[in-house]
C-alpha cells in the first residue's frame, strides 16, 4: 500500500484545540487496528497561525488517494475545523520504510514505474 503524509497547521487557540485531542488520538488507534500503520506528531519548535506551537504530521497507508482523502476527512481535528491541512502521497526511495518488507512483516510488492518511466 502506498504511503501518504498529512500535514497541518493549528488555526484555533490551544484550548480549543485541546478539546479535540482526545478524539483525535482515538482515531489514530483506530487507523492503527485497520491497517494503516499511522505514525503521528507535531511540531516542537514552529508556531502555527496562533502562535502557539501548533502543527504536525501524520505519515499513514491507504490504497489509493481517494481513501486516503478520505480518511484524513474522518480527523476530529480536521473535521472541528481546529488545523488546515494538506495531503500528499509519499514515495519511498530509501530507508527503514523503503526496505523489502511492509511494517506488518509481509513482503512488500514491487513498486508500479511512474507513467513517464513506462514508455
Amino acid at each position: 500500500m502506498p504511503w501518504f503524509v498529512k500535514l497541518e497547521e493549528g488555526v484555533v487557540d490551544r484550548a480549543r484545540f485541546d478539546r479535540f485531542l482526545p478524539d483525535h488520538l482515538t482515531w489514530v488507534r483506530e487507523l492503527e487496528l485497520l491497517g494503516h500503520h499511522p505514525s503521528t506528531g507535531y511540531w516542537r519548535e514552529s508556531l502555527g497561525r496562533n502562535g502557539s506551537g501548533a502543527g504536525g504530521m501524520l505519515l499513514f497507508q491507504a490504497g489509493d488517494f481517494a481513501e486516503a482523502e478520505e480518511i484524513v476527512r474522518g480527523d476530529p481535528l480536521i473535521a472541528s475545523g481546529c488545523v488546515s491541512w494538506v495531503l500528499h502521497e509519499w514515495r519511498v526511495v530509501a530507508g527503514e520504510l523503503g526496505r523489502g518488507k511492509a511494517p506488518n512483516g509481509e513482503p512488500k510488492p514491487e513498486p508500479e514505474p511512474d507513467a513517464e518511466q513506462k514508455s
